[in-house]
């Protein structure tokens, strides 16, 4: 199934940089739900941060009919792979698969640069978070499968606050 014909994806511009925050902060209240208040809580990232990924086009946007922006998905191009920083869709958005065509954006953008591989972290158990990106073709990556960069990654984790006991990093491969 495809996200609704009037959805449209592109990279996200220099303007969208308050309403990409908004999106992520929205997005993290779902957390509520499954009793992680502190993401929920937790402010959305920084401007700048979002600023130097959109000057560097490592955002891509959900466009509705509406021009409005219904989710996005912020990555990072790494030597072999795309590493999946953020996805996130607007609850009111939801089930309409702009988070799958997201990740199909960043796909068809990784084949192109010949990178064989979407990798990512994220909540083991909450729905939509690891069981999600299983339906999507990823698979968990062992703990000794781990390389130096996703090791780097995982203590920025933790050095960050997350409890990384609750996380998977994964990885689709796109061959």
């Amino acid at each position: 199934m495809q996200p609704a014909p009037t959805v449209t994806f592109r990279f996200a511009a220099p303007h969208e940089a308050s309403v990409i925050r908004e999106i992520e902060f929205e997005a993290g209240q779902r957390f509520v739900n499954v009793g992680m208040t502190g993401i929920a809580d937790a402010p959305p990232m920084a401007l700048e941060l979002v600023e130097r990924k959109l000057a560097a086009g490592e955002i891509i946007v959900a466009v509705d009919a509406d021009a409005t922006c219904a989710g996005f998905v912020m990555f990072d191009p790494q030597p072999a792979c795309i590493y999946v920083q953020e996805l996130d869709v607007l609850t009111a958005r939801a089930g309409r698969r702009i988070g799958a065509a997201l990740i199909e954006q960043v796909a068809q953008l990784a084949r192109t640069r010949q990178l064989p591989q979407l990798v990512l972290s994220t909540y083991r158990d909450v729905p939509w978070n690891a069981p999600y990106y299983r339906r999507l073709g990823f698979r968990d990556i062992e703990e000794g499968e781990l390389d130096a960069a996703l090791i780097a990654r995982r203590d920025a984790h933790i050095a960050r606050g997350l409890d990384e006991s609750k996380r998977v990093f994964m990885r689709r491969d796109l061959g």
